[in-house]
């Protein structure tokens, strides 16, 4: 491959990414993609109200209230008035900082909601429509998807963090709604995506509050770079394919990319198939590879009436990026709810002792917990080979639970709830919404919203959705 950089602009790829975003409108977007964008929508809302309360969120809340800010958007929860980029940043880190919102891994592992917040900025600072939103959203999960897809092998498993890829897929999002044009656009790529690079550090070992704060903060980027773009600031076109770009940077170490990925039927009407329904949800607030096992543990618990007390060991077979990332030392004592929600044998162990996994289980005062240790202890987190050729089509795991009295017990999952083989239903989202949100806003606030996003194309402005997020007093904390 070449890495000249004296190549015409429109000859590198973020060019082409550039162009298909500026020229989608609306009504070139299939019945389907629109009601999936609502669905994840709906699903990233109810993570941002529970988001919301978390303690890393109040920490970057206060932080950004002190530095001040241009008071054009709003801040879920708070109802804070802040200027769009830092609103970007904070509502990312509020979808996020539960590890609830979706879920899409293929070559990498990506969470393209946490980028709507960046089409979500713009529509509010420029009075622009619900129909704007789900343009914006769309184009998001499109591109955010189709770069989770095209490294041989993904840039995790050289060490890199997925907001690597965000931070390009983010300024597509908000430079599209912007209205920016195609060569501005791909400005706003170069812009984000030469100092975002992530490393994977923030995902590897003990966990820290960094681990939910890099991908808002690429989606942040995203918003900054098209803005900056708009004023002619300019960037690196050739960011992703030219010299010194991703593609040649990780071609050192071995790796090949699929530029034709990123391009090949790109939908441009609304008949065309559009990546945002092939997108999963969580239904547990754990680390995407975790649901499996899980799933497996708790239908063996339930099917053989299999009380904790009697449980000598438990041996979880998984992919080895799985192991790898949920079953190393750290994960064994975890002393935080960003560890924590990334170890197999914490969620399986309070999974098994409480009978269910919910945000509650996340609390510190459950982490601190001494009395999991022993039954983590009996858990073994193991890379199956046979499983590693079925990734990322399936996400196997087996489980095998033996008893104190010799009999064993072995369930096997490879497509967990919320994959969009197993969706969850309106309905679903709901009881997830509802959890999370009524304590910050009201059953009733909680009702609205839903009866709101799911008509959010007849919305003339997001100014409603914005309103109903905030936080009511007289709602008991």
């Amino acid at each position: 491959m070449s890495h000249n950089t004296n190549q015409s602009n429109r000859s590198f790829v973020s060019y082409d990414l550039a162009k298909w975003a500026a020229g989608l409108t609306y009504d070139k977007l299939s019945p389907e993609a629109i009601a999936a964008a609502k669905l994840f929508l709906y699903d990233s809302l109810g993570c941002a109200l529970g988001g919301s309360k978390q303690h890393d969120v109040e920490i970057t809340l206060n932080h950004f209230k002190e530095m001040g800010g241009a008071p054009t958007c709003t801040v879920f929860g708070s109802g804070v008035k802040t200027d769009p980029v830092t609103a970007a940043f904070l509502n990312a880190l509020s979808i996020r900082a539960m590890d609830y919102n979706d879920i899409y891994w293929k070559a990498d592992p990506s969470h393209p909601s946490d980028i709507i917040p960046a089409p979500l900025s713009i529509c509010e600072m420029n009075g622009l429509t619900g129909k704007d939103l789900i343009l914006g959203i769309a184009i998001a999960y499109e591109m955010e998807m189709r770069l989770a897809e095209f490294g041989n092998p993904g840039v995790r498993e050289y060490g890199w963090h997925h907001a690597t890829i965000t931070c390009i897929a983010a300024p597509i999002a908000a430079g599209a709604i912007l209205g920016l044009s195609p060569e501005q656009i791909q400005q706003a790529i170069g812009i984000s995506a030469s100092p975002r690079m992530c490393l994977g550090a923030v995902t590897a070992g003990k966990l820290t509050n960094m681990k939910n704060t890099v991908d808002p903060n690429a989606t942040r980027m995203g918003v900054e770079a098209a803005l900056l773009a708009a004023r002619g600031y300019s960037g690196p076109e050739h960011v992703i394919d030219g010299k010194e770009g991703l593609v040649h940077c990780f071609e050192k170490f071995g790796g090949s990319f699929h530029l034709n990925m990123l391009t090949d039927n790109l939908p441009h009407s609304d008949t065309c198939h559009y990546k945002i329904i092939d997108c999963g949800m969580k239904s547990f607030p754990i680390e995407a590879l975790s649901h499996a096992p899980l799933s497996a543990m708790m239908k063996l618990v339930k099917e053989h009436d299999l009380d904790p007390k009697n449980i000598d060991a438990i041996k979880v077979e998984v992919i080895a990026r799985a192991a790898d990332i949920l079953g190393d030392p750290a994960k064994y004592r975890p002393t935080s709810k960003e560890t924590a929600d990334h170890s197999l044998p914490y969620s399986l162990a309070v999974g098994l002792v409480d009978g269910m996994v919910t945000p509650l289980q996340f609390e510190q005062s459950r982490i601190d917990d001494t009395s999991l240790h022993a039954v983590m202890d009996k858990i073994t987190v193991v890379p199956n080979e046979e499983f590693e050729s079925l990734f990322p089509k399936f996400q196997p795991s087996q489980v095998t639970i033996t008893l104190t009295d010799g009999n064993t017990f072995t369930a096997r999952v490879d497509v967990p709830k919320g994959d969009p083989r197993d969706p969850m239903t309106e309905d679903e989202i709901a009881v997830k919404f509802n959890a999370l949100g009524e304590s910050v806003i009201g059953i009733d606030a909680c009702n609205e919203l839903r009866d709101l996003v799911m008509h959010l194309e007849t919305e003339t402005s997001v100014g409603r959705l914005l309103e109903l997020m905030n936080a009511k007093e007289t709602v008991p904390c």
